[in-house]
C-alpha cells in the first residue's frame, strides 16, 4: 500500500510542486489549501505523514498540530514556514511536530524529510503494536503460557520452580529442565539476579508488582531489559500457592523509545539541552553531504567531538579521519605536514614525505585552530579546496585528491578579516556551513549528564567506585562560569577522583578556583529546581534504586529525593 501524504499550503505553486515530486516517487499524495480543507481530509482518511505550512489563512499550522494532539493521531507533521521564529519552532516542537524546515525547500530536502518521516511513522507503528500485544498477553497470560514468548516462571511458597517455559531459555540462559524442583534463589546464574527480588516480595506482601523494569546484565545478552511482573498464585482468590514471575523482553521496545524521544547523546557528544538538540538535527543533515564544516567555539568546548561525530555519521567514515593542529607548528613545519613534500625540497628533507592531505583522501581532514595559519597557507588551503589537487613542497605536479575538509577555530574569524590577518574568500569557502558551539555556561542543564559521563570514564580508569557527588559539588559546579568548557570540568572531576576516597566527591576535593569562587558567589543554580514523580521514578530504574545516584541525576539533594519519595509514596520493588 501507498503511503498516504497529506501537503497543506496556500500557495498553489508549492502545492503543485511538491505533489508531483512526492507521486514521481510513487506517494499517493492529497493537497489542501486551508485549515478547514485539511481538517475534512484528516477526518476521512489516515494519513502516513502531514506536510503543513504554517501560515493556513485565519487559523495556523500550530492550530492544526493542536488539532492533531486532541484527536491523537499517530501521524507525524513537518511543519514549513516562509518566515522562521524562535517562537513558532518551539510551539512546534511542543505540541509534537516531527521536524520545522524553513522555506524555500529543494527537492533533495523534500525527498530526505518525507523519507525521515515516514520511517518515524513506522517506529511509532511498531511501537503501537507492541503495546497493544504486551497488554492481549497479560490479559490472556494463563490461556497461552505453553506459546508465551514472555518467559513464565512459576514457584511455590518456598521459593522451590514448580514449572517454566521454554522462553526462560532464552532469555535466562539456563534450561527448564535444570530448574525444575530447585529454589530459584539458590540457583547460580550470571545476571543480576534483580528477578529473585520480584518473586521474594510477591509472596511477601501477596501484592502484584507490574512491569518492574531492569536491565539483565548478563555477559551471553549484553544490553538486554526486560519488564518483570510478579504475581500471587491463589486457589480459589484465598489460598495461597506460591507466585508466578513474567519476563518480558523489550530491548527493541526501550530502543524504540530511546530514538523518539529527545536524546541525550549523538555519537560521543554528550548533552540534552535545546542547543545541542539543533547541532545533533543539523549534523545528521549533513550526514549524507560533502559540505565544508566551519566549527567555532570556545575552547575546551568539544569541537573535535563534532568533526569526528560528522566523518563517522558520513559517508565516508569507513575512511581516514586525519586532525591537524594548525596553531602547533610553524609555517614551513605546516605546510610540509598538510601537503607532503619530495627528497631534497629543503634542507634536512632525506626522503620524500606524504602529507596529511594525501593520507586523508578519501576521508575527511580535520583542521583545528585554522584561524591561526599564515597568508601563504592560507592561499594554499583555498586552492586546494577550489581545485580539489595539491602540490607537494618541492615539487610542481599537482596531484588530485578527494578530501572533505572541516575546520575549527576558537577565533573570530570575521575580526581577523577586517585586520586582513584571514583571508575572506578562503572564510566563505570554508563556511559552507557553520556549526557555532555553545559554551558550557550556555548549556547549564547538561551539567549532570555530564557528571555521569565522567563518573563513568573515572571509575574505571581509577578502579574506583565513585557513586555520586555531593549536593555542595553539584551547587558548585551549576554556579561556576567554566571558562574551560567541558575540558576544565573532566580535569576538575579527575581532580576531585584523586583525592576522593570514599564513595562520594565532596566539596574539599574540588580544585581551589572552584572553592573559592563558590566561597564568593550567590547561588545562582542548584540544578533541576522541580522534579515530579515520573522524574523521580524515571531517575530511580536508571540508577537501579540507588537513591544517591538518583539524586545526581536529578541534580538535587539526598535528602530532597528521600523526601520527594516519601511524599509520592513510591515503593522500592527491589526490597
Amino acid at each position: 500500500m501507498k503511503p498516504k501524504i497529506l501537503i497543506i499550503d496556500d500557495e498553489e505553486n508549492i502545492r503543485f510542486g511538491f505533489e508531483m515530486i512526492l507521486a514521481d516517487q510513487g506517494y499517493d499524495v492529497m493537497t489542501a489549501i486551508d485549515y478547514d480543507s485539511a481538517l475534512k481530509i484528516i477526518s476521512d482518511k489516515e494519513l502516513d505523514l502531514i506536510i503543513s505550512d504554517i501560515i493556513l489563512g485565519s487559523h495556523s499550522g500550530i492550530d492544526f498540530l493542536h488539532e492533531i494532539k486532541t484527536r491523537k493521531l499517530h501521524c507525524p507533521v513537518i511543519m514549513i514556514t516562509g518566515e522562521p521564529n524562535i517562537q513558532t519552532s518551539t510551539d512546534a516542537v511542543r505540541l509534537g511536530a516531527f521536524d520545522y524546515i524553513p522555506k524555500p525547500i529543494r527537492k533533495e530536502t523534500l525527498l530526505r524529510i518525507t523519507s525521515h518521516g515516514l520511517q518515524h511513522k513506522k517506529l511509532l507503528d511498531t511501537k503501537i503494536q507492541m503495546e497493544e500485544d504486551n497488554l492481549r498477553i497479560r490479559h490472556n497470560m494463563e490461556a497461552i503460557f505453553r506459546s508465551l514468548k514472555d518467559g513464565v516462571v512459576t514457584v511455590d511458597k518456598a521459593l522451590r520452580v514448580i514449572e517454566a517455559n521454554e522462553a526462560v531459555k532464552d532469555l535466562c540462559r539456563f534450561p527448564v529442565k535444570d530448574i525444575t524442583g530447585k529454589n530459584f534463589g539458590e540457583i547460580q546464574t550470571r545476571c543480576s539476579r534483580s528477578c529473585i527480588n520480584v518473586l521474594k516480595k510477591t509472596l511477601k506482601t501477596q501484592k502484584t508488582i507490574n512491569e518492574f523494569r531492569i536491565e539483565c546484565r548478563h555477559p551471553d545478552k549484553p544490553g538486554q531489559i526486560v519488564l518483570l511482573t510478579g504475581s500471587p498464585l491463589r486457589h480459589n482468590d484465598i489460598k495461597s500457592l506460591g507466585a508466578v514471575l513474567v519476563v518480558r523482553d523489550i530491548t527493541r521496545l526501550t530502543n524504540l523509545e530511546r530514538e523518539l524521544k529527545e536524546r541525550n547523546q549523538f555519537h560521543r557528544i554528550i548533552g540534552k539541552s535545546h542547543r545541542m538538540q539543533k547541532i545533533y538535527a543539523l549534523l545528521e543533515n549533513l550526514s549524507d553531504t560533502d559540505s565544508t564544516v566551519l566549527i567555532t567555539g570556545k575552547t575546551g568546548t568539544g569541537k573535535e567531538l563534532i568533526a569526528d561525530a560528522i566523518h563517522h555519521n558520513s559517508t565516508r567514515k569507513g575512511k581516514p579521519f586525519v586532525k591537524v593542529n594548525c596553531s602547533a607548528l610553524s609555517e614551513n613545519l605546516l605546510e610540509s605536514e598538510l601537503f607532503g613534500h619530495v627528497k631534497g625540497a629543503f634542507t634536512g628533507a632525506v626522503k620524500n614525505r606524504e602529507g596529511r592531505f594525501q593520507m586523508a583522501d578519501q576521508g575527511t581532514l580535520f583542521l583545528d585552530e585554522i584561524g591561526d595559519v599564515s597568508p601563504l597557507i592560507q592561499l594554499k588551503l583555498l586552492r586546494v579546496i577550489q581545485e580539489k589537487e595539491i602540490e607537494r613542497v618541492g615539487d610542481s605536479t599537482p596531484m588530485k585528491i578527494d578530501v572533505r575538509v572541516i575546520a575549527a577555530t576558537n577565533c573570530n574569524l570575521k575580526e581577523k578579516i577586517k585586520t586582513g590577518a584571514f583571508r575572506e574568500d578562503l572564510y566563505y569557502r570554508i563556511k559552507v556551513v557553520d556549526i557555532p558551539v555553545p559554551s558550557l555556561s550556555e548549556r547549564r542543564e547538561d551539567i549532570p549528564l555530564l557528571i555521569n559521563h565522567f563518573l563513568g570514564i573515572f571509575n574505571t580508569r581509577f578502579k574506583k567506585q565513585i557513586n555520586g557527588l555531593s549536593n555542595e559539588v553539584v551547587t558548585a559546579f551549576m554556579n561556576y562560569p567554566w571558562p574551560g568548557n567541558i575540558r576544565e570540568l573532566e580535569h576538575t572531576m579527575e581532580h576531585g577522583f584523586v583525592l576522593c576516597q570514599g564513595q562520594t566527591m565532596l566539596f574539599d576535593h574540588l580544585p581551589v578556583e572552584i572553592k573559592e569562587y563558590s566561597g564568593t558567589q550567590k547561588p545562582v543554580c542548584s540544578g533541576k529546581k522541580s522534579v515530579n514523580k515520573d522524574d523521580i521514578l524515571n531517575a530511580l530504574e536508571k540508577a537501579y534504586w540507588n537513591k544517591s545516584q538518583a539524586a545526581r541525576l536529578l541534580g538535587i539533594g539526598r535528602r530532597t529525593i528521600y523526601r520527594k519519595i516519601k511524599e509520592y509514596k513510591i515503593l522500592d520493588p527491589t526490597k
